[in-house]
């Protein structure tokens, strides 16, 4: 039987050792310890971590894993399944949501789109010209990209979990895909939790940007999204709990 300490399984299965002990520490992942302290693993170890990054993968919660992982071990694939089942049910009813939202997005960028498109009229901007105003409502549109809806005054991200389910080539992968995104910013302001960037405006990159985001808070729901859209600029303002500050500097730059 096969035995890992943690750099070896976080190798093995392509997950950061940061994730391994806070799954640990959430009571997902228990370890072995040496003498001197050293974290081992068995086998059973790869499989467990399979089965959270699956679960994680479908949106659910550290305690909705907990629990599964609990009927799990009781070796029952038909009492795991019949948990899950309502889990997912859930999931896909706040997906839709984000679909809807993001539809709405979608619908709001092409009436700015093709009011700009038209004949700019003679001298300066005004109140009627279509820099300032659109079909639906005056000012910056907001729109934010959250995994739940929670009541405005909420802030789940701050207590969310800070670990992410991708790993090796698409944790690399999406590292790239925001640099280059971050690299079109025009602007950038550090507030706290986190920053705000400053794009140009436009419905392709805005576009861009929150099929990005969107996908980000799917893989780590920590970070909160806030997408401002005006016919001069788009931004985006990114936030994160203080112990995802690394992850906060890894992918936009930030001092953590």
């Amino acid at each position: 039987m096969s035995i890992y300490r943690i750099s070896q399984l976080a190798e093995r299965c392509g997950v950061p050792a940061t994730t391994l002990r806070f799954y640990e520490d959430a009571g997902l992942l228990p370890a072995e310890r040496t003498p001197s302290g050293y974290r081992l693993y068995g086998e059973d170890a790869v499989e467990r971590l399979a089965f959270i990054s699956s679960a994680k993968l479908l949106g659910l919660a550290l305690e909705e894993i907990r629990e599964l992982l609990a009927v799990r071990q009781e070796g029952v694939c038909a009492a795991v399944r019949e948990r899950m089942m309502p889990l997912v049910a859930g999931r896909i009813s706040e997906t839709e949501g984000r679909i809807a939202e993001l539809s709405a997005f979608s619908a709001r960028l092409t009436a700015v789109h093709g009011e700009l498109s038209g004949p700019a009229p003679q001298g300066e901007c005004g109140p009627d010209c279509g820099c300032t105003t659109a079909p639906a409502a005056a000012g910056p549109v907001p729109v934010t990209l959250s995994r739940t809806r929670p009541a405005p005054a909420a802030e789940p991200w701050r207590d969310a979990p800070v670990a992410c389910t991708l790993g090796g080539p698409e944790l690399q992968a999406r590292t790239e895909q925001w640099r280059q995104l971050v690299e079109k910013a025009e602007a950038r302001e550090e507030i706290p939790d986190g920053l705000r960037l400053r794009f140009p405006a436009g419905m392709e990159l805005a576009g861009q940007v929150a099929a990005l985001a969107a996908a980000e808070q799917g893989c780590c729901a920590f970070f909160d999204f806030t997408l401002h859209l005006s016919p001069a600029a788009l931004e985006l303002t990114v936030r994160a709990p203080e112990a995802a500050a690394p992850l906060l500097a890894d992918l936009f730059g930030v001092t953590a």
